[in-house]
């Protein structure tokens, strides 16, 4: 595994540097070492943050959490990783390295045992007529019918985009990109 590892508003220190490597390089049984691990750093007052992004095999595992202890913040995402992944262990099976899962035993979780969940099922489908408009308008819109995202054909790149509400109060704009 490559681990790419960057920080906003915080010096990242070789101790909290060796930490993050050898606790992400436990992930490593579940992927080849080929894959790419983004690991973002960053410190908000008195929040520390860590997110980490994991593409591979045209699927993205993602964590972030914050505590006002990064070695903490760095135990609660691996620990969000390693659930997810357990979680989603059928689905994952055939994309993620064989024999990941050879031992059952947790890596940073305390031993969890698997929940047996019924898995989420489309219940519904929306239909609804999109039309061309720019980027303030399809916010305004969004936020005149109180919903966390808008979907919306851009008036500039007659492409679909979707707006969405961040949890810091900002907006997002989510942009095809075809490979």
């Amino acid at each position: 595994m490559r681990i790419i590892l960057s920080g906003k508003n915080i010096e990242i220190t070789d101790a909290l540097r060796d930490q993050v490597y050898k606790k992400v390089g436990k992930l490593e049984r579940y992927f080849d070492e080929n894959t790419e691990v983004y690991v973002t750093m960053s410190v908000e007052k008195n929040r520390h943050i860590m997110e980490v992004t994991i593409p591979f095999n045209g699927i993205v595992i993602r964590a972030e959490d914050s505590t006002d202890d990064m070695y903490i913040t760095i135990d609660k995402v691996l620990d969000k990783l390693e659930k997810q992944i357990h979680k989603h262990r059928t689905k994952l099976s055939k994309k993620i390295r064989s024999g990941a899962f050879k031992y059952e035993k947790p890596v940073f979780s305390e031993a969890f045992e698997p929940e047996e969940v019924d898995m989420p099922k489309l219940v519904k489908t929306k239909r609804f007529a999109v039309k061309p408009m720019h980027v303030e308008e399809a916010i305004l819109q969004m936020d005149l019918l109180g919903h966390a995202f808008f979907v919306f054909i851009n008036a500039e790149s007659d492409e679909v985009n979707v707006v969405y509400k961040r949890k810091d109060g900002n907006y997002g704009l989510i942009e095809p990109e075809y490979l």
